[in-house]
């Protein structure tokens, strides 16, 4: 059975500017958001809770960090809503621009030292605008992606914007390993940490720019053309998709605690429990994630081949498993351990997000698309990314010990290892039937 569209077919050379488009685009915007989250981790509870004890001020700068994964459902809801009347390719160039300048303003919030007690409001005001951003984000980019070229390879095309995560981690911890080198602690606590959130704005630009010289998705402009834009998407996803968004989330979920932990919780756990250097963390996690670029499309390609369902389930169990050895490793202390351990969970989280991304979107039909993903997408963030650290943080500092937060991270991943196997398989569901179809064929009715 062909699974090929002829009526949406976008030539090469287009396809591969839209996954450029999308690709740096995405990436800024994670190098804005993980740029917060690691500066949480190191100096946000100095800077702005100065006067808790080192746990309680982290615990404190992770609640700050948590808004931006509370504003994202709303961002994925307000921007999938208008991503599905007037197009992915507008929504995406404004979500951009209100995510940069967010980040550069951060680099101007007042400490503790300034204005007290009121340091963080600006700050928490900040991290809510970025997360509006980034949810409106996620859902545009994966779908400019997977609704353009072969049907084929939509495993692999809609894993470029997932390597905008990797990419923004490289680009935010490689930042700051170079702030921190260049300066002492002092210097870096009073302005260099500064200095990356200001450096955003001139990326964002270049972003806009790149993404302002692509076409629209070909199955949103033939959606248009039948007339079947509904009129209000969300309403219609709730109404008629209820058992997909609760997969999606479920689906997600453990992802998102599993990410969390690998890439930063292990810089307070390395840091104020164990008492390693910082570059530890950073630079572990910078090869890490220099390595999930390239495996994030394989990842995508081969669910392409084996199924979206094989791979994930392969990541999942495989984290769930390896969480416990993951912090084995780090009490090593050992430099060179502390690197493999982050590897190779990394590489573990790579066969779920390179899969995820098309697993997610396949679920909805081209109409009600981008609402329904973003919301299933980014509903899971509040329950996952959000809370994970503060969680993680909670753990350790009541039973002392990593073991709880390893029960944890599996809890929630065994969630979406049943999710997973609850949805049916959708790398063989024809997108541009769905299009046509109210409820998007057999294998969509079923999980509806």
């Amino acid at each position: 059975m062909s699974l090929a569209y002829p009526s949406t077919a976008v030539k090469p050379t287009s396809v591969r500017r839209v996954i450029a488009a999308s690709l740096i685009g995405t990436s800024l915007e994670w190098y804005d958001f993980f740029i917060y989250g690691t500066t949480s981790a190191l100096v946000f509870n100095k800077l702005f809770f100065p006067s808790f004890d080192p746990l309680v001020g982290t615990l404190l700068a992770f609640s700050t960090f948590a808004v931006g994964f509370i504003s994202r459902p709303l961002g994925g809801i307000v921007f999938g809503h208008y991503g599905d009347k007037i197009g992915r390719k507008n929504v995406l160039v404004a979500t951009l621009l209100l995510m940069g300048i967010a980040t550069f303003l951060v680099g101007l919030v007042p400490t503790h030292d300034r204005i007290g007690v009121w340091a963080p409001i600006p700050l928490v005001t900040l991290r809510f605008l970025q997360g509006l951003g980034l949810g409106g984000e996620w859902g545009g980019a994966v779908l400019m992606t997977l609704e353009s070229g072969d049907s084929t390879q939509r495993g692999l095309n809609a894993s470029w914007p997932q390597i905008g995560v990797p990419i923004g981690l490289l680009l935010s911890n490689g930042m700051l390993a170079l702030l921190g080198a260049l300066t002492t602690e002092a210097q870096f606590r009073e302005w260099g940490w500064r200095v990356p959130f200001l450096l955003s704005i001139g990326l964002v630009f270049i972003g806009m720019w790149i993404r302002m010289t692509v076409a629209e998705s070909p199955l949103f402009r033939e959606t248009e053309q039948r007339a079947e834009e509904p009129r209000a998407p969300i309403v219609d996803v709730l109404r008629n998709y209820p058992g997909r968004v609760l997969l999606a989330i479920g689906a997600r979920v453990g992802v998102d605690v599993a990410f969390y932990t690998f890439v930063l919780f292990i810089a307070t756990y390395t840091t104020t429990f164990l008492n390693l250097p910082k570059s530890y963390a950073l630079q572990a996690v910078l090869i890490a994630a220099a390595a999930q670029t390239v495996l994030i499309p394989w990842f995508g390609s081969l669910s392409d081949q084996c199924g979206r369902r094989p791979v994930y389930l392969f990541g999942a169990v495989g984290s769930a498993v390896f969480v416990f050895a993951f912090f084995m490793m780090l009490d090593s202390g050992s430099f060179p351990v502390i690197v493999m351990a982050a590897v190779f969970a990394l590489f573990l989280h790579a066969a779920m997000y390179g899969t995820q991304a098309a697993f997610i979107a396949e679920m909805f039909p081209t109409r009600v698309r981008y609402s329904g993903a973003s919301m299933g997408y980014q509903m899971a963030g509040i329950v996952g990314g959000a809370i994970a650290p503060m969680i993680s943080v909670g753990l350790l500092s009541y039973y002392g010990t990593s073991l709880a937060v390893s029960v944890y991270v599996l809890a929630m991943l065994a969630i979406t290892t049943l999710c997973v196997l609850i949805a049916p398989e959708t790398s063989q569901v024809n997108l541009d039937a769905e299009g046509a179809e109210t409820h998007g064929g057999a294998a969509a009715k079923s999980i509806a």
